[in-house]
């Protein structure tokens, strides 16, 4: 199975990403994990992503492109993949569809969850995390005993900054700019399926697996 995984923040990419790559037996790619491994490596495309980085700037597509490459080359990805947050734009989408090519291995299915801007700031802002011990809780979903409390270790529970509505709304508004033409693009190849996110995690991978179902 050759997997890409698309969905707004708070969508619960991450919790169902893991699901879906032990289930199928493919390994779970992030690109934030392939540049940290080539920097810490020391290789020769982390040494020119490090020079990006140092200078503040982004690291160019061919670059990363080259990562995934060699990446896909280790003996896990010999039955497939699934990507997490990659790609982000067009052009990477453009460069990972020739990179499959030559090697003959098309993408399966692109799955994007579904989820309500509602329901998503719902789920981001409710979040808060304990200053003594790094813990988080969720209003809704997971809240702690006594209000504004850590259960663990009894400090005070914060809201991060990025977790209010204002920069929610903000974040939601920057990546329906950045990921509608991308979701096009795959749409236009009959590659993209859409999977309801609201519900319990366990729902929420039924209907994944219903899809997926379709394509081994």
């Amino acid at each position: 199975m050759r997997i890409i995984l698309l969905g707004p923040p708070g969508a619960g990419k991450g919790t169902q990403a893991v699901q879906i790559a032990e289930t199928a037996g493919i390994p779970h790619i992030s690109t934030g994990d392939i540049l940290r491994a080539n920097v810490k490596a020391g290789t020769e495309l982390g040494q020119r992503a490090k020079g990006y980085m140092d200078a503040g700037d982004l690291v160019p597509d061919e670059v990363i492109i080259g990562m995934v490459g060699d990446r896909l080359d280790e003996d896990d990805a010999k039955a497939g993949f699934l990507f997490d947050g990659f790609p982000r734009t067009v052009p990477q989408a453009e460069a990972l569809e020739r990179l499959l090519a030559e090697r003959q291995e098309p993408l399966d299915v692109v799955l994007r969850l579904a989820v309500p801007q509602d329901e998503v700031v719902r789920r981001l802002t409710g979040r808060r995390t304990c200053a003594g011990c790094g813990r988080i809780f969720h209003l809704v979903f997971d809240p702690p005993a006594e209000e504004g409390r850590c259960d663990d270790c009894g400090g005070e529970l914060t809201q991060r900054d990025d977790d209010t509505e204002d920069v929610v709304l903000n974040r939601l508004e920057v990546y329906r700019t950045q990921t509608e033409p991308l979701e096009n693009f795959y749409w236009e190849r009959g590659l993209l399926r859409d999977v309801e996110a609201v519900g319990d995690v366990e729902e929420v991978q039924e209907r994944i697996q219903a899809i997926l179902r379709n394509f081994r």
